[in-house]
């Protein structure tokens, strides 16, 4: 998998911020780190996450509910999530108020990780 670094999130998370406004800045780099890299676990030599879709979707939730960053969590796990999986190949089409709903569901504990890895499958294309 393509991946982004920790340094390219934080570039994104600033330039999201002027454009769509709130506080920049981050809460704690360490909760970044984990839910960038979290995707890539392993356990017993198998990957826990295997699939592109699954480690975005991962990536995604993580970002989301760790809640690194001051604010801009919910924006920039589904913008990271849509970069990462367009970075790999995946091309989604959606409508803006469902990538909305995403989020909110995320944020509310109403969508897990596999309703996103299921939104991610449906809206491919």
């Amino acid at each position: 998998m393509k991946h982004i670094s920790i340094a390219q999130v934080l570039q994104l998370h600033n330039k999201m911020i002027q454009e769509t406004g709130g506080d920049d800045g981050i809460r704690d780099h360490a909760l970044l780190e984990s839910a960038l890299y979290n995707a890539l676990s392993t356990f017993d030599g198998e990957e826990l996450y295997p699939g592109i879709e699954e480690k975005c979707a991962n990536v995604c939730f993580c970002i989301v509910k760790n809640h690194p960053f001051v604010d801009g969590n919910k924006r920039m796990g589904l913008f990271i999530m849509l970069i990462l999986l367009e970075y790999n190949g995946v091309v989604l089409k959606y409508e803006q108020n469902e990538l909305i709903n995403l989020g909110l569901g995320i944020a509310d504990s109403s969508c897990n990780q596999e309703y996103i890895i299921d939104w991610v499958k449906l809206h491919e294309i």
